[in-house]
């Protein structure tokens, strides 16, 4: 591949406030350089992603990867995007932080013939290679449908139910939400007590929240946190203020040494599976640049997760 050497940028320049990201030269046994824009490392769930994506890559010699940290911003993400572009990698890989604010960087790099896979959140435009994320309205569904089960079954099911929000400009926050209002909205006698409060997705805010609706209403059957952390902090409130028991908790994410552990521990009812699409990148990245054809769009499988395979899921990998 014809493509343009990396240089390393100096400390002046970072401190003169020049977005950019330091270059790498490519080692000569390197074929392909692929640029992941990650939206931000302070999710454990993008730490776990980066983590999968990194032990794919390095099974694969003639790869090198670059990763960028957009920081939780949008802005410095869609520099980090463009400044991949300029450096020709020969696949782009986009997980955005707001679907909006990356269309346009996305379609730079079609414009630039640089194939583009997106991950976990789409972009509004259809120029781009692929696409590779998990359903999350499917996964809204699932955890409605275990709500309804735990509160008495469909037609039957009664209770008050807290939602505790992850970041609203995203829009896995909302698929997951409508998933599982499709469900529960169905049953009269199931009751959401706490308004959609945005939590960016920081966990702490979960705490903060529950401490709220714990003051404010004597009775809580079910909360369901969009993902783990929100979850768990939820159940820590809730554990503090002497009011865990008898109180369902649900969770997204399923990584193991988080919501895995919490369900087998207790903490948490449930959790459902939110797969990480780092290495699934890798391997589709490697397709196209062997010529193969890959589809539009991957679809990753969810799963729910509770005490009658949380262990199993722990000794598969190697915890406990």
């Amino acid at each position: 591949m014809n493509r343009r050497s990396f240089l390393k940028i100096s400390s002046a320049a970072l401190a003169a406030g020049t977005v950019l990201k330091p270059f790498y030269i490519r080692a000569e046994s390197k074929k392909y350089v692929f640029g992941f824009s990650q939206a931000t490392i302070a999710e454990s769930w993008r730490v776990q992603f980066n983590k999968d994506m990194k032990k794919e890559a390095e099974k694969h010699p003639e790869v090198e990867l670059i990763i960028t940290d957009g920081q939780n911003s949008v802005e410095k993400q869609v520099a980090d995007v463009q400044n991949l572009i300029r450096q020709g990698v020969d696949v782009l890989i986009v997980s955005p932080k707001e679907s909006a604010a990356l269309t346009g960087a996305v379609i730079k790099a079609s414009e630039a013939k640089i194939p583009t896979i997106i991950l976990d959140r789409n972009v509004d435009t259809d120029k781009y290679t692929q696409f590779i994320g998990g359903d999350n309205l499917a996964i809204g569904r699932a955890a409605g449908e275990y709500a309804v089960k735990l509160l008495g079954g469909a037609g039957n099911a009664k209770g008050n139910i807290v939602e505790i929000w992850g970041g609203m400009a995203s829009q896995p926050a909302h698929d997951r939400h409508n998933g599982f209002a499709e469900i529960v909205g169905k049953e009269s006698g199931i009751k959401s007590i706490l308004k959609p409060i945005d939590t960016e997705w920081k966990e702490k805010k979960g705490y903060d929240l529950m401490q709220t609706v714990l003051t404010a209403n004597e009775s809580i059957n079910l909360v369901y946190g969009h993902n783990d952390p929100l979850a768990h902090e939820a159940y820590l409130a809730a554990k503090d203020a002497g009011r865990d028991k008898g109180v369902f908790f649900l969770g997204v994410d399923g990584l193991p040494d988080q919501g895995v552990s919490w369900v087998c521990k207790d903490e948490l009812t449930a959790t459902f599976l939110y797969a990480t699409p780092g290495a699934e990148a890798i391997r589709q990245a490697l397709k196209i640049m062997n010529g193969e054809k890959v589809e539009k769009t991957i679809t990753l499988e969810t799963l729910a997760i509770d005490k009658t395979n949380c262990k199993k899921i722990l000794k598969e990998n190697g915890i406990g």
